[in-house]
């Protein structure tokens, strides 16, 4: 079984970088809300062969060195093995060809990155990012043994661009959330832990093809996004969900009653979709299946649901 500690053994950096990543920390989906529908609801051979397959199981050993079938075949991002060590460097660069190529290409990244959730590979495709790297791929240099973007590339980036790959002011990186700024994951988006440095850096990036007036607006528009969703739709809705659990109305249970449904689908569907649109350029997935879906299930379903007539008690004013 090969793990990034074998794979430390010659490439010590890039090692110490993933396993400092948030990738290395995804198995850590096994103890949390995110895996209560695939292994408590839907059933366990659901997750393993979902959940499980992007995130990483805990791979078990059995007698005699067998690995334990229901852990096993497993190259998650955040796969726990024997070794101690966290993750698979297969899954991004791929089993006996260990291809740069590969992993360079955003659809390698779509191995995970897509769906309800967490579209990243369908906002790219609908980007004009997306779009001018299709049409010019041939003229990327994917396979080219160093990859400095504005040195052996310019035509186009890809996820490897932005996240990982050098530039001619920065040295590449095996951790791909050391330039974002914000977490766009949980109900209520929040800024990473020196996020002004993580901003900087992606600034420096985009620096490559656009001018600072580009590169200062974007995030303005960007910002706005995050702080729209935040204050207008899931601030509200969170602390809605606290007063009802406060009051009796619901229990603290997950998934055991409708409005926790809906509320979980409104951030963790909806809500995703809109941030991550806005992060990458993509305006359909910010509008119609982001912002418009997140109003529609917000006061037409959330608001409506039995349980929130402790709203009218309570006399909130949601904007």
């Amino acid at each position: 079984m090969v793990t990034p500690k074998s794979c430390g053994m010659c490439h010590a950096q890039q090692a110490e970088e993933f396993q400092a990543s948030h990738h290395a920390q995804a198995g850590q989906i096994l103890g949390s809300l995110d895996n209560v529908p695939g292994e408590d609801i839907e059933g366990p051979a659901a997750a393993t062969r979902g959940c499980q397959k992007c995130h990483g199981s805990v791979v078990k050993v059995l007698g005699k060195g067998k690995l334990d079938p229901a852990t096993w075949p497993n190259e998650g991002i955040g796969r726990l093995n024997p070794d101690g060590s966290k993750g698979s460097c297969s899954v991004c660069h791929s089993r006996h060809t260990f291809s740069l190529a590969i992993a360079r290409q955003p659809e390698s990244c779509g191995y995970c990155h897509l769906g309800p959730d967490h579209p990243q590979a369908e906002i790219c495709d609908e980007s004009k990012h997306g779009v001018t790297y299709r049409a010019l791929v041939s003229q990327m240099n994917l396979n080219s043994p160093t990859w400095v973007l504005g040195k052996d590339y310019n035509v186009a980036p890809t996820c490897d661009t932005c996240h990982i790959c050098a530039t001619s002011k920065m040295p590449p990186t095996h951790d791909v959330g050391a330039r974002i700024s914000w977490n766009l994951r949980p109900e209520v988006a929040i800024k990473q832990k020196d996020w002004e440095k993580r901003r900087e850096d992606m600034r420096s990036v985009c620096a490559n093809c656009h001018v600072t007036d580009w590169i200062d607006n974007f995030y303005v528009q960007f910002d706005g996004v995050v702080a729209l969703g935040n204050e207008r739709f899931f601030k509200p809705a969170k602390d809605v969900i606290a007063k009802l659990q406060q009051a009796g109305k619901i229990t603290n249970t997950p998934f055991d009653a409708p409005i926790k449904w809906t509320y979980y689908e409104l951030w963790h569907h909806q809500g995703r979709r809109a941030r991550m649109g806005a992060s990458m350029n993509g305006p359909d997935y910010v509008q119609w299946h982001g912002f418009y879906e997140i109003a529609k299930i917000f006061y037409s379903e959330f608001l409506q649901v039995p349980e929130n007539h402790l709203l009218r008690l309570m006399d909130r004013k949601v904007s």
